[in-house]
């Protein structure tokens, strides 16, 4: 069994096809997906990620507020975000962080909502789904701050669509965190970060597709979707050199440790024997 540990199913490019989407998933072995439906709040993903999540049993939501939409957060919408941690459905809080590539909220903003975030996902025992991006130091400083103490260390989180550094790798791993990595492993320009995916400890390695975006080669350029996890589990076994079922079978044992709410599908429940 493979599980996309980061997936948009509720945005609009799948308004056409999100059936036959997620039929190809579980054709392709994928027997979890974690939706995050905090993609676009303001257009309303909360609901049909929740929604997703309800309507399917291998489907599982994130809750929170993406750095871009920083601006957004307010007491209401926190009163909100506290009410959606207690679905059953509900497993992590994120994705959280801090994005200043395209600043689209103030970086103050973002820090801010970064931290309260931490908060409310430790209050409810949440492991924290982070983005980060050209802001390495500074997302590291945060979490120190805030997710450095055995009980967070406890939860745990994840780093998302890893493609950062070696030093931030390491910070991370020091802080108890898995790396999730995406189709961008599979990039042409991506020989750095394949060589940081081969070192990643065994029990801490996820996989993802963060979909629509990111597909992995030889898909890149096209709509991603959960089913094309698969091509970067494979690259990643080779890497390390383990067989594809070998890995498939570390990173779903790691996600469902991470994940204990999370009941385990039966064999046949995932569509495939992998």
């Amino acid at each position: 069994m493979l599980i996309d540990s980061h997936a948009h199913l509720d945005v609009p490019q799948y308004d056409a096809d999100r059936q036959a989407v997620i039929d190809r998933a579980r054709a392709a072995g994928v027997g979890i997906m974690l939706e995050i439906a905090g993609s676009d709040i303001g257009s309303g993903s909360l609901d049909v990620g929740l929604s997703l999540a309800a309507a399917y049993p291998f489907i599982y939501a994130a809750i929170g507020l993406h750095p871009h939409e920083a601006v957004l957060y307010n007491p209401a919408l926190e009163e909100r975000l506290v009410a959606v941690a207690r679905h059953p459905k509900t497993i992590g809080w994120g994705e959280i962080g801090l994005d200043f590539h395209y600043d689209h909220s103030p970086r103050d903003v973002q820090q801010r909502v970064f931290r309260r975030q931490l908060e409310l996902a430790r209050e409810h025992r949440l492991p924290a789904i982070i983005h980060t991006r050209e802001a390495e130091s500074e997302t590291i400083a945060i979490l120190r701050d805030l997710w450095n103490d055995s009980e967070s260390r406890a939860i745990g989180g994840i780093i998302h669509c890893f493609s950062g550094s070696s030093a931030l790798a390491g910070a991370a791993l020091d802080l108890g965190f898995h790396l999730s990595f995406s189709g961008v492993v599979t990039f042409k320009n991506g020989t750095e970060l394949r060589t940081i995916a081969a070192c990643v400890p065994d029990d801490r390695i996820l996989i993802e597709t963060d979909c629509p975006y990111l597909a992995p080669v030889p898909h890149r350029g096209k709509r991603n979707e959960p089913a094309f996890v698969r091509e970067t589990a494979s690259l990643l076994a080779s890497l390390r050199g383990s067989s594809l079922d070998e890995f498939a079978s570390l990173t779903t044992n790691n996600f469902l440790r991470l994940f204990p709410r999370i009941v385990r599908p039966a064999r046949d429940d995932s569509g495939s024997d992998n």
